[in-house]
């Protein structure tokens, strides 16, 4: 592999007449909508009823950085229904590890994949899969380079970036995918990123062919996704890590119930999540 060329390592949804048949109808039809109307408004209010009033109260939540579009609009939407303050912190993994073991607080960790949870099990009381975490390989818009899979990043005109893989998960699967195609040693890395967002960026930017990647984090100007089977294998799924320091907070409850609900679940879908089957 190579130096890095960037010199830094970046530290982020007809049978009766026609008059009595139309009166028929339009009477079936007015009733139709009239329950229909009723059942919304018993609907709305029956949301209203079962929203909780958490202002006041306020939950500490650790997330992965590559998961900060989606989440950022399931806080703000959790907040504006309930009232309750979300602070959340966006880091690595290795980040969030670390801040857990040493605040010793906080109510949920927003893993990359159930393999980051393990260094900090002890705090986790319980684990919802929320949706999958996809990788996949991408390349610079166009693919001027003609990469097909795995095995071309060790052609020599081509150069790789990848997350770190001492601190992200996908810098994980990086690391893991290139031992499987043996193809290791013959990578031409261009840099490595603390964050999984980053990878995409150095690719824009003309500095990378290539990066293994989060399906998500490929909505960036300048990148494209390289269709092959070779990542397959190594899917991954987010987990909703429940902490014990708020094993008994409403507000946890309340939170919990709604990453499991069909709110949560579209907002994931919008940034090109797919559910857990």
């Amino acid at each position: 592999m190579t130096a890095l060329c960037m010199g830094l390592v970046l530290a982020l949804m007809g049978c009766a007449s026609a008059a009595p048949s139309s009166v028929s109808a339009s009477t079936a039809e007015s009733t139709a909508t009239s329950a229909a109307s009723s059942q919304a408004v018993s609907s709305q209010a029956a949301s209203a009823e079962t929203a909780q009033d958490l202002t006041g109260q306020n939950l500490m939540i650790y997330c992965g950085a590559g998961m900060q579009q989606p989440f950022e609009e399931i806080a703000a939407a959790f907040s504006e229904e309930t009232g309750c303050e979300m602070n959340v912190t966006y880091a690595n993994a290795a980040q969030l590890q670390t801040q857990i073991t040493q605040s010793q607080e906080g109510a949920f960790f927003i893993a990359g994949s159930a393999d980051e949870v393990k260094p900090v099990e002890e705090y986790v009381v319980s684990s919802t899969d929320l949706v999958k975490h996809i990788p996949v390989l991408a390349v610079a818009e166009g693919n001027h380079k003609g990469i097909t899979g795995i095995a071309d990043l060790a052609r020599e005109d081509v150069t790789t970036v990848t997350g770190d893989a001492e601190a992200t998960p996908i810098g994980k699967i990086a690391k893991k995918a290139f031992q499987d195609f043996g193809v290791t040693d013959q990578v031409t890395l261009a840099a490595t990123t603390t964050t999984a967002p980053q990878l995409a960026t150095v690719i824009a930017l003309g500095e990378a062919d290539a990066a293994i990647i989060w399906k998500e984090n490929c909505n960036t100007e300048g990148v494209e996704i390289c269709q092959t089977t070779d990542l397959d294998k190594y899917v991954k799924t987010v987990p909703a890590a429940r902490l014990s320091f708020a094993a008994d907070d409403p507000a946890a409850d309340a939170f919990a119930e709604y990453l499991a609900g069909q709110e949560a679940a579209g907002i994931w879908a919008e940034y090109g999540y797919e559910q857990v089957q």
